[in-house]
């Protein structure tokens, strides 16, 4: 079971050179994912598991009015990179 409680002094990730997003800190183990434009496509959110992180990658849902869960990545690239092609 991955929780934030252990991770909540985590620095903000870096990201690949060049990523065509950035992040800005939302909570503490969670960050805004905002594109190039200023618009913010989902959040990032690190999760401890045992020693090492992962990444939820997670967008709001409009219609349900809720964060929907796209899916946990070994990778902070790779959360952010569903979160930009996932539609």
């Amino acid at each position: 079971m991955a929780t934030t409680a252990e991770i909540s002094a985590i620095h903000t990730p870096a990201l690949a050179r060049g990523a065509a997003v950035r992040l800005a800190a939302a909570a503490p183990a969670l960050w805004r994912v905002i594109d190039r434009s200023g618009r913010v496509i989902g959040h990032l959110q690190a999760l401890s598991q045992g020693q090492d992180v992962r990444y939820r990658a997670r967008r709001f849902h409009a219609a349900s009015r809720a964060f929907l869960e796209l899916g946990d990545f070994w990778s902070a690239d790779d959360a952010v990179d569903c979160l930009r092609f996932a539609r």
